[in-house]
This record gives structure tokens, C-alpha cells and sequence, in this order.
């Protein structure tokens, strides 16, 4: 998602409820989402048995709702300026 000090908009649509352990790993871009909603994982440099954290579907759980979905604009900025893997 694109942080509003890089001119990301505060709103649902550029944001995902997320655990804080997980945020963490988001921010610093050990993690990120397709635009199927797929969790992407930088396996080599996370921690073994981190994978317990997340969905065993590989999925993000997302509203039903279009218009309440992650944007997948916001969601590509993510992967191409801050994930690793």
C-alpha cells in the first residue's frame, strides 16, 4: 500500500487490517499481495516458521465488497517499491 507520506490517500481502499508482527514485515517489504489477494513472502529473509501467521491458504482474508478491497493500484506500488522479493 502506498504510505500517505509518499502521497498514498488515508483511506480503506490503500490500507490492510494486518497484526502487528505482520505489519512490521509489510512495511519493511518481507511481505506483499498479488492482486488476487495472494500473501507474497520474501522466503530468505523471513524467519523459519513464520509462515504459521499467515492463512494456509496463502489468501488475505478480504471484505466481499469491491469498493472495500484493497486497491490493486496501491497494492502493485507496494510491490514494486518496497517488497524484496
Amino acid at each position: 500500500m502506498k504510505p500517505v507520506k509518499d502521497r498514498g490517500p488515508d483511506s480503506v481502499r490503500n490500507g490492510v487490517a494486518l497484526s502487528r508482527t505482520v505489519h512490521w514485515m509489510f512495511d519493511r517489504g518481507l511481505l506483499s499481495i498479488d492482486d488476487d489477494f495472494r500473501l507474497l513472502q520474501a522466503k530468505p529473509l523471513l524467519p523459519e516458521g513464520v509462515d504459521r501467521l499467515f492463512h494456509p491458504s496463502g489468501y488475505i482474508h478480504v471484505p466481499d465488497t469491491a469498493r472495500d478491497q484493497p486497491s490493486r493500484a496501491f497494492l502493485r506500488w507496494h510491490r514494486d517499491n518496497c517488497y524484496k522479493g
